[in-house]
């Protein structure tokens, strides 16, 4: 039972309330003293002789039954002559088979779900009548109510009675929690009295996550990493991505071999454990962006990735779960037009030249152009290695919004080896507006 704190009205009650935090019970461990007769009159090479091992073990294990004949089938003896002894490899564990009931609220995490016993009993010698009981939970935020009987009170309460009931809370906010009790009832004399019973209470993290984004081409890659900061050992049930809407998640497994993937749906899957007091866990995640999207989350520079779902138990299968915060990737870098390579000449030989495909996409809501293209110049060397052949500026129509234009470059190579087409410039004639937007295309130069 819980001991609350100090009622603030004056006067002496005839109720009180008293609380007991509903939870899974506890092992009952009884740290043993336990021994092998063989390792006391015996040395521990004496088993090295096939004689001994053979012999000793039944002579032993007689003279301690017949010293005890009763010590493991008779409750009667009295003598516990054999107390100290192992009769099974599990009394060395110090389970006794007994479990232990809360005897505090103990405890409390995020995640959880507060079950409380609530007993309030009449200690007088007179009935009390008419009892509306109120219980609720007040936190930093707000109350919230889990019993009113206003509209049906209780109708008496008899002499050293008492009327029991049972409350639930999702836990969900971290800090200090009261939990209030509230009883207006009618003593012996018909006076109406009021009492108010307050138990606190504070709700810890049982977890925390770490993430990192990391991201290689196309594919971005999420690692969580999951640490347990309870005094129990934590089996996540569940640690589950939930994506965005324009992402699509794929959990990584460091131990599944890709020949051994099953895509058919687990029936059963064994929970992963996270040790007390610090052990982590890790978890990947590819996400990858959807196809028909992924122009549209670059204009909106949306760089919300999703969140985390988990699920765990612990020891003796107290459930909790808890839900990240939205898990944010990288900036976006607001683009208006993007340049990408269609196709580029499998061979490109010095001196002669050759014509690159590229492509201009409109990432803004209005039209943009007509334009003028041609190549930056790179101001770390004055060697041209690739420049325009022929006109050095190409004139391209207007692009719609949210569309593409295709257009070729015609291009001369003058050095050999691994090229980099320096900077394109986009100006545009209309808005008086220059765009250089980077393309990363390197090219290989050879002889005839």
């Amino acid at each position: 039972m819980s001991t609350p704190s100090a009622s603030p009205s004056a006067g002496t009650h005839s109720l009180a309330f008293r609380v007991m935090r509903l939870c899974r019970p506890s092992f009952h461990v009884d740290t043993p003293l336990r021994l092998d007769p063989t390792d006391l009159l015996l040395g521990e090479d004496i088993f090295d002789d096939p004689i001994a091992a053979a012999n000793l073990p039944p002579l032993i294990n007689a003279h301690v039954t017949s010293a005890s004949p009763t010590a493991t089938t008779d409750s009667s003896d009295l003598t516990y002559r054999s107390r100290f002894l192992l009769h099974h490899p599990s009394d060395s564990l110090g389970l006794s088979g007994l479990l232990v009931l809360p005897q505090a609220f103990g405890a409390i995490y995020l995640g959880e779900t507060f079950c409380s016993y609530i007993s309030i009993n009449n200690s007088s010698n007179f009935e009390v009548r008419d009892i509306t009981i109120k219980a609720e939970i007040q936190t930093e935020r707000q109350r919230i109510l889990l019993l009113d009987t206003s509209k049906s009170p209780v109708e008496s309460i008899r002499a050293g009675g008492r009327y029991d009931f049972i409350v639930e809370h999702d836990v969900k906010e971290l800090g200090a929690h009261t939990l209030v009790c509230t009883a207006l009832y009618s003593d012996g004399d018909g006076e109406r009295k009021y009492l108010p019973q307050f138990f606190k209470f504070i709700v810890a993290n049982p977890l925390s996550v770490r993430t990192k984004v990391r991201i290689v081409k196309d594919t971005t890659f999420l690692e969580a990493c999951i640490e347990n900061h309870t005094k129990s050992n934590l089996y996540m049930d569940q640690v589950e991505f939930e994506s965005a809407r324009h992402w699509s998640a794929t959990i990584i497994k460091a131990d599944e071999h890709p020949s051994k993937k099953s895509h058919a749906r687990e029936v059963f899957k064994a929970p992963i454990l996270i040790r007390s007091g610090g052990g982590i866990h890790n978890y990947l995640y590819q996400l990858k962006s959807s196809s028909d999207d992924a122009g549209q989350v670059k204009v909106e520079g949306s760089n919300i990735l999703g969140k985390l779902q988990i699920t765990w138990r612990t020891n003796l299968g107290e459930p909790g779960r808890l839900q990240t915060q939205q898990i944010l990737g990288p900036p976006i870098t607001y683009k208006e037009i993007e340049l990408r390579a269609v196709e580029v000449p499998s061979l490109i030989n010095l001196d002669r030249p050759f014509s690159v495909h590229l492509n201009l996409t409109n990432q803004t809501d209005k039209e943009l152009g007509p334009f003028e293209v041609w190549l930056s110049q790179n101001d770390s060397s004055d060697e041209k290695v690739i420049m325009m052949n022929g006109l050095q500026r190409v004139e391209l129509p207007r692009v719609e919004a949210y569309g593409s234009s295709g257009f070729h470059l015609k291009l001369i190579a003058t050095k050999l080896g691994v090229q980099k087409i320096p900077g394109i410039s986009f100006f545009d004639t209309k808005e008086k507006k220059t765009y250089s937007p980077s393309l990363d295309l390197e090219m290989f130069v050879d002889l005839e």
